[in-house]
C-alpha cells in the first residue's frame, strides 16, 4: 500500500524541476544567446501548458480537510503564515538583488517594481500571491459547501476560465479566474483519488496517450500557445494533470529519496531558483564566455534546484527559518528559561 503522500512529493518534484528549467530556458532565451526560437516557444508552450495548473490542483488537494479543520479564519490566518510571509521576504529579497545586479542580466528591475509587490507581483512570486487570493475565495465558498458541490464549483470555474478575458477587470480578478479551476480540481479529485490509486498503471498510459496527442494536436496541428486561453487550454492542462498525477501514483511504488526530498522543498526551491539559475547564467555568460546552450540549460537546472536544497539545509541546520515562515513569539515561560539558561 502506497505511503499517503508519497506520490504528491512526486508530482511537485516533477512539477518544481519543470518551473526551474523553464526559467533558466526563459533566462538563456531572453539573453540573446544562439537559441532555436522555434524549438524553445514549443517546449516552453508545453511546460506551460500545465506546470502551474498542477501546482494549483495539488494545493487544492487538502484545502477542504483544512477548512473543516481551522475554519475560514483559522485557515487564511495559516496562509498569511505560510504563502504572504515567504511572498513578501523573498520578493523585497530577490527584487533588491537584481536591482543591484541588474547590469549584468537581462531585466532591469526598479525599486519602484520590487515596492509595487502588493498590486503588481514580480518574477514567479505571481504564484504565491494569486495562490493566497484563491484561498481567500474558497475558504468562504467552500465554508458552506458539502461534497455534493465538488464537481459543480469545477464546472462554473471552468466556464470562468473560459470566460476570463471578457470578465477580467484588475490584476487579481485574473489571477482568481485564471487559477481557480485548477484548484478547485484538485479539491473534487479526492473524490475520485481512491479509483486513481487502484488503476495507476493502466491511467499512466491512458493519460500518457492523451498527453501526447493532446499537445501535438494543441501545438503542432492547431498551432496554438498555451496563452490563447479559451476551453482548448483548459482541456489540455486538465489531461495533462491528470497524466502527472497517474505517472505520480505510479512512482510512488518506489522509493527515490532524492526525488521525494525535491518535492517535499519544492516552496524552498521555488523561493530562491531564480537567483541561483540567473547566478549560473551571469557567471557562464559573462565571466566565461560560454554560450553552449545545453551547458546552460543542464547546468542552470541543477544549480537552480541543488542551490536551494543546500539552502534547506542551512536553515534547518542553523535556525534560519524566519526566512520561510515568521519568527514565533517567545512565550514567558520560554522567555524565564532561555534567561536562567544564559546567567
Amino acid at each position: 500500500m502506497q505511503e499517503r503522500n508519497v506520490w504528491v512529493d512526486y508530482a511537485k518534484a516533477i512539477g518544481i524541476i519543470l518551473v526551474v528549467y523553464g526559467h533558466v530556458a526563459r533566462g538563456v532565451f531572453n539573453a540573446g544567446l544562439p537559441m532555436d526560437e522555434a524549438e524553445f516557444v514549443l517546449v516552453d508552450s508545453i511546460i506551460y501548458s500545465f506546470h502551474m495548473p498542477l501546482f494549483f490542483f495539488l494545493s487544492g488537494l487538502f484545502f477542504f480537510d483544512s477548512l473543516q479543520k481551522r475554519g475560514k479564519g483559522g485557515l487564511i490566518i495559516n496562509k498569511v503564515d505560510t504563502i504572504v510571509y515567504p511572498f513578501i521576504v523573498w520578493s523585497l529579497l530577490q527584487g533588491l538583488i537584481e536591482v543591484v545586479l541588474s547590469n549584468y542580466t537581462t531585466g532591469q528591475v526598479t525599486l519602484s517594481e520590487v515596492f509595487s509587490l502588493l498590486w503588481m507581483p514580480r518574477a514567479q512570486f505571481w504564484f504565491l500571491y494569486a495562490l493566497f487570493l484563491v484561498f481567500i475565495v474558497c475558504s468562504f465558498l467552500y465554508a458552506r459547501a458539502d461534497r455534493r458541490y465538488f464537481l459543480p464549483l469545477v464546472v462554473l470555474f471552468g466556464v470562468l476560465f473560459v470566460f476570463k478575458d471578457d470578465l477580467t477587470i484588475n490584476s487579481a480578478t485574473k489571477f482568481i479566474l485564471g487559477n481557480t479551476v485548477f484548484f478547485a480540481l484538485g479539491i473534487w479529485f479526492n473524490e475520485v483519488k481512491q479509483y486513481f490509486l487502484a488503476r495507476f498503471a493502466s491511467l499512466t498510459l491512458f493519460f500518457g496517450t492523451l498527453f501526447v496527442a493532446g499537445q501535438y494536436l494543441f501545438h503542432v496541428s492547431f498551432g496554438m500557445n498555451y496563452e490563447d486561453g479559451g476551453l482548448p487550454v483548459l482541456a489540455l492542462a486538465t489531461i495533462s494533470i491528470f497524466f502527472m498525477v497517474a505517472l505520480s501514483m505510479w512512482l510512488g511504488q518506489f522509493r527515490v529519496n532524492w526525488l521525494l526530498f525535491v518535492g517535499a522543498s519544492s516552496m524552498t526551491i521555488y523561493l530562491m531558483h531564480i537567483l541561483a539559475g540567473s547566478g549560473v547564467r551571469v557567471i557562464l555568460a559573462s565571466f566565461l564566455g560560454v554560450d553552449s546552450i545545453p551547458v546552460h540549460l543542464v547546468l542552470g537546472t541543477l544549480v537552480g534546484i541543488g542551490a536551494p536544497l543546500l539552502g534547506q539545509i542551512i536553515i534547518n541546520r542553523y535556525n534560519l527559518s524566519f526566512l520561510l515562515t515568521p519568527p514565533k513569539p517567545v512565550s514567558a515561560t520560554n522567555w524565564r528559561m532561555r534567561k536562567a539558561v544564559a546567567q
